[in-house]
């Protein structure tokens, strides 16, 4: 599938094409950007389009997307195409050195076939500090055949000598109209699940495709368990809750759960535009909680939510820390005082 597929993007793409068709490639470029947007999607799509044997017009520079070099771009097999990236099954992926020196030895030769070699760097802010180094002189004196392509969702975790060294391109998440009308197009869902996943994923399309619709909504259903008030007005119910979930080992997803509802709330305490709200369908609740909830207590929460799931991989006391969102949660909505009033 060509440039002109890809959902969004289209200031990098058209910076991309336009190096293309006046043969302006850089040696080397970072593609930075939110997760799951389409960073990896589009190295590829420049691959094929240097190697496509069908291109379009000179002006215009883009791959067919079917033929022969198109598919074995797509699948990782053509001979002058590689990528690397960390190992997942590593308790700490990374990218280590031996992989950075493999590629140099490959790049020592001309394409077999294509006019370039190019090599992909997926998760570059994961190199180790020797793959880095090793990968830093390839850039220092690359090769005239050569192209790099760095994928980062972290680029401040790059050393600044290679970030400096490659062409930066910024890739910010598609417009929402853009991802539901992909999403009902791709997964032939209606526009109401469409636009709950394009706004659960913020935007980051490869994750919309992929996720399950299903467990997303029965997470949900958890949550919204969580903050009715048959649950938050009795203390009893609030420690029975967190501790179950926590044994069954689904407090994480739940705190982030209950942040998202939360912004929802202030969204509402503030006014916001309601196209923005996840939990659209839950609006007369949500105004409810709005005429007593104190806007100063929900926004510590969320700090508070925040710094829990960046600690999450500290042996964190989920259980304790789900208590605690709860009961200040409790105390936020004013349901010490009173209930909630139909």
């Amino acid at each position: 599938m060509p440039f002109r597929d890809i959902i969004g993007h289209e200031r990098p793409i058209t910076a991309i094409q336009a190096a293309l068709s006046h043969g302006r490639l850089a040696h080397a470029y970072l593609f930075h950007g939110e997760a799951h947007i389409g960073k990896s999607l589009t190295a590829m799509r420049l691959a094929q389009a240097l190697n496509c044997e069908h291109p379009s017009s000179i002006e215009d520079r883009d791959s067919c997307g079917a033929c022969r070099s198109c598919l074995h771009v797509a699948v990782r097999t053509y001979v002058d195409y590689v990528v690397i990236e960390p190992d997942q099954e590593s308790a700490v992926p990374q990218i280590k050195i031996e992989q950075v020196r493999d590629i140099e030895h490959q790049f020592i030769y001309r394409p077999l076939i294509g006019e370039r070699k190019i090599c992909v760097i997926d998760d570059a802010d994961r190199l180790t500090i020797g793959a880095a180094n090793a990968l830093l002189k390839t850039l220092e004196e690359p090769p005239g055949h050569g192209l790099f392509i760095l994928i980062s969702s972290r680029p401040q975790a790059l050393p600044i000598t290679i970030r400096s060294r490659c062409q930066s391109l910024r890739f910010t998440p598609p417009a929402q109209t853009q991802v539901e009308a992909a999403l009902i197009l791709k997964r032939e869902i209606p526009p109401a699940e469409a636009r709950f996943l394009a706004l659960f994923t913020q935007g980051r399309i490869g994750e919309a495709l992929t996720l399950d619709i299903a467990a997303l909504r029965a997470q949900q259903r958890e949550c919204l368990d969580l903050v009715a008030p048959a649950t938050l007005t009795s203390i009893t119910a609030i420690l029975t809750s967190a501790e179950s979930l926590a044994k069954a080992d689904r407090g994480g997803d739940i705190l982030s759960w209950l942040s998202r509802w939360i912004r929802d709330l202030v969204i509402v305490l503030v006014g916001g535009n309601p196209d923005q709200l996840l939990h659209l369908d839950q609006l007369d609740q949500l105004n409810r909680y709005a005429r007593q909830a104190d806007l100063g207590h929900l926004l510590a929460l969320l700090n508070e939510i925040e710094r829990t799931e960046q600690q999450a991989t500290r042996h964190l006391n989920v259980h304790m820390a789900l208590e605690s969102v709860l009961l200040r949660l409790r105390d936020a909505l004013g349901l010490t005082r009173t209930e909630v009033t139909a």
